[in-house]
């Protein structure tokens, strides 16, 4: 018998036309009440029972942090070890979270992409199961379910505004809208500058490898988009924008006034579009938002961000 899902059905909240610069209300998709603190429990829960499913009885993932906490509650949940295995960057707090889900925490390499050599050639070498964090459709087919979500709930929207980082979310959230025959909805690919793989890649029209991330929302931290969502621009509707490491920040603080909710500049960087992006919500009339939220984040980040950006 198959396991029932890992994730949350998350609430779904509107807020006031008042709320940002866009005069719009925006839906707000509530990812950060996940039980590993962001979105990425959908996918790599789903990819990861798919694996103890067809027999894995370790797992080996690398990660950023979030992807690391979603993999960990994963493999605490479904009775199988897991290692997660983070870049220099990562930080020591995001560490001993992802440790005290259950998982076993490595540190290789100063960037993502070392971590996850590492992890794949770990995996390989144990015969154990390698999850990647973002580029799998098993991932993609996960993350879906929050579009599938706000379409069970009844809710009206025009546009869908998400944060890029490897690109598994936005992957996920264009597969949701196909299945729930949405795919006329344009999807707004947010990336904070210093993290933006994606847009740099769509300009150059070839996927572009960033020589480093230079954003504090290192959470978006992919020096490269997988192939397939650099391919996604030509089957949907995709419009790419940056935001400022600063903008983010803001858009963190007001949220976390707003509705209590603590987030990272990550997911700052989706919520930042309403009031930096006004005017590319103008076409639209119910934008949804994905809160994907973050554990890399607490009330002393916030303030110390605060006083470096604002």
């Amino acid at each position: 018998m198959p396991f029932a899902p890992l994730h949350l059905d998350t609430p779904l909240v509107q807020t006031a036309p008042g709320y940002s610069v866009s005069g719009k209300p925006l839906w707000l998709k509530l990812d950060a009440l996940q039980p590993s603190g962001s979105f990425k429990l959908r996918g790599v829960g789903r990819l990861c029972q798919h694996e103890v499913e067809n027999g894995a009885r370790e797992i080996f993932c690398a990660s950023g942090g979030n992807a690391g906490i979603a993999a960990a509650y994963a493999g605490r949940a479904l009775g199988v070890p897991v290692t997660i295995v983070v870049p220099e960057t990562t930080a020591a707090d995001v560490r001993q979270t992802i440790a005290a889900t259950g998982a076993n925490v490595l540190v290789h390499g100063s960037v993502f992409d070392e971590a996850n050599a590492h992890a794949v050639d770990l995996a390989r070498s144990r015969k154990a199961t390698y999850v990647h964090p973002f580029d799998h459709p098993l991932l993609w087919d996960g993350h879906a379910t929050l579009i599938d979500e706000v379409v069970a709930k009844g809710a009206k929207f025009d546009c869908v505004v998400t944060s890029v980082g490897g690109g598994g979310l936005l992957a996920g959230i264009v597969e949701g809208l196909k299945r729930n025959g949405l795919s006329d909805v344009p999807v707004i690919a947010v990336e904070t500058e210093g993290a933006a793989s994606l847009n740099a890649s769509l300009q150059a029209r070839e996927r572009i490898t960033l020589p480093a991330i230079t954003s504090i929302a290192n959470s978006l931290g992919a020096r490269q988009v997988a192939q397939h969502v650099f391919d996604l621009p030509k089957q949907h509707p995709i419009e790419s924008v940056v935001v400022s490491d600063a903008d983010a920040v803001a858009a963190c603080l007001k949220f976390a006034d707003a509705q209590r909710i603590l987030v990272e500049p990550a997911c700052g960087a989706a919520l930042a579009v309403a009031d930096v992006h006004a005017g590319l919500l103008q076409r639209f009339d119910n934008p949804l938002i994905e809160v994907c939220g973050g554990i890399g984040v607490s009330l002393e980040k916030l303030e110390a961000w605060k006083e470096k950006f604002l």
